[in-house]
Parts: C-alpha cells; structure tokens; sequence
C-alpha cells in the first residue's frame, strides 16, 4: 500500500499590512498579552506575584518532579537510537548542499547560546556545590567537602551540564530543522508536530504550540539572563569597588535590586542593538569573540589552576557519568508524606515522628551548606535529641526519600526544566544555522561535542576551586562567597596583581558578550515564531521584544522581599512555564519518529518523489 504524501501545507496567516505586517496576530497578541499581566502583576502586587509563583512551582515540583526526570532520560536515548539508525544519513537540505557556517562558527553559536551563561556562572559554583551536597552525600554513603565526595559531585555536574542538557536542545533543533530543511516548511515550532496533526495546525493549535514556545523562551532566557547579570555586577564590583551595586548588609555581599536593574538595563540595550543587526552579523561576531575569551580564560586556570587535578578528575568522573547515565536518566522521585515516613521510623521514635520529619527529609544546605547525619542530629532538641545513635541512625535513613526528592527537585530537576524552557530559543537557533547538515552529525555536533567541552570547563575552573579548598589553600574564601561571585573568588586566590585586574576585566566582557549574544538570539527566535517561520524579521518588533524581556525580568527582580533571593520568582515562573512545552516536546519525538520511519519506507519502495513521506 502507497504511503500518502506528507502534510506540507502549512499556512500561518499573516497580517498583510500595519503594525503586525507579515506577523500572526494571534501569537503576537496573546504572548504578549501574557507577558504584559505577568509584568503588571509583579509590579502592582509584587507579595502576591512572588508568594503565589512560588506555591505553584512546589505544587508542580510535588506533581510532575519524575515526569521531568523521564522525559529528559527519553529524550537522550531517543536521539541515540536516531542518530545510529540508517536516517541519521539524511542530510537536512538539498542534496549535496553544504553548511552555510563553517565548523568553528557552528560550534562557536551553538555553545554561546547554548550554555555560556551557565558555565561562566556554575563553573566554579556547581561543582563547589555538589562537593558540599549530592544525591550520594545526601543518602549518607559519604561526607561533603571532602575528597570521596568529589566523584559523585562531578556525577550529577556533568549530568545537569552534559548529555541529557544537549539531548533537550536538540529534540526541538532536530525537529525543526529537519521539517524546515527537507520539507520546505516554516523555521517555527508548530511544523514539529504535522506529522501527528496535519491541518490542524493552521488554526487555533498551532497557535497555541508557538505560543507555548513564545513564552516558554522568555522564561527561560530571563533565569539565564538573571544568572548571568548577577555575575556581572559581582566582577563590575570586584574592578570599581562602587558599593552602590551591592547588598552589604547579608555575609557576604551580593548585588543589590539596584545593582541588578542597572546591569539589567545596560546588557539589554546592548543586546537590542545586536538583535537588530541579525544573526549573521551580531551574532556570528559576538559569538565567535566569546569563543576567543573563553579559552584564554580556560588558559589562565590550565596554567595556573590545578590542571593535573582537573585532568584526572575529568577521566574519572566521564567514566563515573557513563557508568551511572541510566539511574541518572530515569532514577526519579516523589515527596515523601509524614504518614509514609512516621510508618519507616523505629517504634521508639514514633511518638517524635511529627519533630523528626522536617529535619530528617530536609536536604538542604544542597546550595552549598553543610548537609548529612551529624547536621540532622546537631538539629534536634527535647526528646528527639536524646534518642540513641542506632535509632537516629536508622530515623535519618527512614526520611531517605523526602531527602532525595528534595535534593533532586531543587537541583536536577531545576536544571531540566531551565534547558526545557531554554529548548525553542536554542532549539530554533540551532535549526538556523545547521542547514546542510546531516542528521547524525547534527545530533553528534550538538550533543557529544559542547557536552566535552562544558565536562572539561567544569572540571578546570571548578576542579581548581575545589583544590584550593581541599589542600586549604583557600581557607573557606570561595566556599564562602556567593554563588555568582565564586568565580572572582577563585581567581583571587589564584593569581594576583595587575594580572588579575586583566583577566577581571576579560572575565566581565565575556560575561557581557555572552549575555548579549543569549538576549539578542532569544529575541530573534521570538519575532521568528511570531512571524510564521520567517528568518528575517522587522526591527521594530525586534525591539519590543527586547524591551518585553527586558521588563519581565525586572519586573520578576523586584518583587522579591527583602531578604529573598531576587532570581526567586524568575526560576519559579519558569519551572512553570517550562511544563507545558514539556509535554509538546515529547509529542515531537513521536512525529519525528514517524516521519523518519515513513521516510525509510518511501525511499526503499524507491517512490520518494520530491518531498519525503509523513
């Protein structure tokens, strides 16, 4: 029996002339509409905004934590089975056609857009971080800060950074490029899921799925730039000493809501002007600038940082991750009720269940303070705290579970729905500048290849932080500094003088260019599904949505109380935000499947035609 054509027909309708000339209103108007409530909410009632984000995130966090762990697991095997499968030859184009960027380019976007933020921020910070807390240290198997637990440390660091991180960005960058490249279809998210809906499509669906796409981006791109902005007033502080910028009333300083908005203002304004450029030029520049910063960066920690200890870490944490890469994958967890855990305890301690649940479920400090057996007993008080080793002992391990999803709801499944919400901007943008590529060597050049580089920029910045707080050397300095200061911290205590004011400074302007080249991407993916697909987008939109980012970030800033972490609300707008698209994103590995699979048959019964089956 002939397969049928595949359904290619999709029409995005446009307004012919006005404001929205060439765009969709309805995306436009209700992304949009949804980011304009969102800002006004935050502005208005800020306690409100903020309180109730936050009891929606928990909520969804309690609901769907082992969803996210599983999907993500799904998506990294399901593009190892493409990739190795006889389609992973196709060549996303016209036949013969060659990559419109060369190898250097390529790469030098896909990892600026991809993760540079991130690595300039959790360089130093994750690993330094999971040393102190990770599932392993949390179970009670070893100690944190301390050189048996650097192992499991770098397990969930190249886990949160490696294989599954790319595998999210590329189920949306394959999916796309593939319809775009080998059908001829709009560079939008909506093509991803024809094969499953067909016509459907043109109307109020395939609105929703860009919408979903719309937001999902803006959120995710606002938790990147937050991060990244953070860190820039930290180095900008550590060059000026200007205290204005900063909080100096907590432990340790930290920028300030002041701070925040003026570094908020200038990178975006730099960004809008890179965004208006478009990709070929801004971006492609920047991008391959921070490429060049980047390694002389890695350079200074390769020369003067603790290469040999890094070097053997990464051979054995590599072999570490591959060994754990299934348990890592779907290894999930739900909360753990008090009547669950009351049940686990011995009988001497169940009259105290109701004192020992909080403390015995708790995770935390899995941000960097200390966690384990010993904390869970220096906590308790009354009767709890005189019961015996053996039943303490046995209490903490009964609260395992509420730990272990504590640990991973914070941590790993953070980082999953970051990437998930991050997936249409660098999905889309991956799909943009991969045109003649093959299958296989996009799934290969985009997952394998930035995954070995983020392995080794962990373990070189962060395995020298950890050094020179194992041997003592650093005595608390990086430890004890702030997330996004851990950088400087770590240079400090690393080189000195006129040299470190240089690579202060580098260190500022890469984090500037990479927040640049991320903000002015992400608006150019957004006017892209705004506008049905089109690679070339007008100015003026471009410029709205950076000025949109631009307030929804410092809207969600500022309605963090006082005394609260002020990327709170932006991480908790995410974590929900990125759920919806979630479940889009496992809709468009089965239509890619299927597709790939009609494809393999129309080419062997030899009836191809001019464009491939559905």
């Amino acid at each position: 029996m002939a397969l049928k054509d595949p359904f290619t027909d999709l029409d995005i309708k446009k307004q012919d002339a006005g404001f929205y000339e060439n765009n969709s209103l309805p995306i436009a108007l209700i992304s949009k509409g949804i980011m304009v409530a969102l800002v006004i909410w935050a502005l208005v009632f800020p306690a409100n905004a903020n309180g109730t984000l936050g009891s929606w995130n928990s909520n969804i966090l309690a609901v769907f934590n082992q969803f996210y762990i599983v999907i993500v697991g799904f998506f990294a095997f399901f593009l190892f089975v493409v990739a190795v499968l006889p389609s992973g030859r196709k060549v996303m184009g016209t036949p013969g056609e060659a990559p419109e960027f060369s190898n250097f380019s390529w790469f030098s976007m896909m990892f600026g857009a991809g993760l540079g933020v991130g690595l300039m921020v959790f360089a130093t910070a994750e690993p330094l971080s999971l040393w102190g807390s990770n599932p392993v240290v949390v179970a009670g198997d070893v100690v944190g800060n301390t050189e048996e637990s650097i192992k499991s440390a770098y397990r969930f660091t190249f886990a949160h950074y490696g294989f599954h991180a790319w595998s999210i960005y590329v189920v949306t960058g394959l999916s796309l490029a593939y319809y775009a490249y080998t059908r001829d279809m709009p560079l939008t998210i909506r093509s991803a899921l024809t094969p499953l809906f067909g016509r459907l499509m043109n109307g109020a669906l395939g609105h929703i799925v860009d919408v979903l796409g719309v937001v999902a981006t803006i959120l995710g791109v606002s938790v990147t730039i937050g991060f990244g902005v953070s860190q820039f007033i930290d180095g900008v502080y550590a060059i000026t000493g200007m205290e204005w910028i900063m909080n100096m009333a907590g432990d340790v300083p930290a920028p300030s809501k002041v701070g925040l908005i003026a570094g908020l203002l200038a990178i975006m304004s730099l960004s809008i002007i890179s965004a208006v450029s478009g990709v070929g030029r801004g971006v492609k520049y920047l991008s391959n600038l921070n490429l060049v910063l980047s390694l002389i960066l890695l350079l200074t920690f390769v020369i003067f940082g603790s290469f040999l200890f890094a070097m053997t870490t990464y051979a054995s944490a590599l072999v570490d991750y591959i060994i754990n890469f299934v348990s890592i994958s779907f290894g999930s967890y739900g909360p753990q009720s008090a009547a669950e855990f009351a049940a686990a305890i011995p009988e001497s301690a169940k009259p105290l269940a109701d004192d020992l649940f909080a403390g015995a479920t708790n995770a935390w400090g899995a941000w960097g303070g200390s966690v384990g057996f010993e904390t869970f007993k220096s906590g308790l008080t009354g009767a709890a705290a005189e019961l015996d080793e053996a039943t303490l002992a046995a209490v903490y391990e009964a609260g395992n579970q509420g730990r272990q999803f504590g640990w991973q709801s914070g941590w790993t499944t953070f980082y999953w729905a970051w990437w998930i919400a991050f997936s249409p901007f660098v999905g889309l943008f991956l799909a943009r500048i991969s045109k003649g590529r093959s299958v296989r060597e996009f799934i290969v050049g985009c997952v394998l290849c930035p995954a070995l580089v983020c392995f080794a920029w962990m373990t070189i910045l962060g395995g020298t932080a950890i050094d020179l707080e194992l041997t003592g050397e650093a005595a608390g300095a990086i430890t004890g500094a702030s997330q996004t200061n851990q950088l400087f911290a770590t240079l400090g205590q690393m080189i000195s003088g006129s040299f470190l004011s240089i690579i202060t400074i580098m260190c500022v302007i890469l984090i500037m260019t990479f927040l640049v080249t991320s903000a002015d991407s992400g608006i150019l993916v957004m006017n892209t599904i705004m506008s049905g697909g089109s690679q070339e987008t007008g100015i003026k939109h471009r410029i709205i949505w950076g000025v949109i980012l631009t307030l929804v970030i410092a809207s969600l800033i500022l309605s963090a109380s006082d005394g609260t972490n002020p990327m709170d609300a932006i991480k908790s707008a995410m974590i929900i935000g990125a759920l919806p698209f979630t479940m889009v994103m496992g809709l468009m590995c089965v239509a890619l499947a299927k597709a790939l699979y009609n494809d393999s048959r129309r080419e062997k019964a030899g009836s191809m035609g001019s464009q491939p089956a559905e």
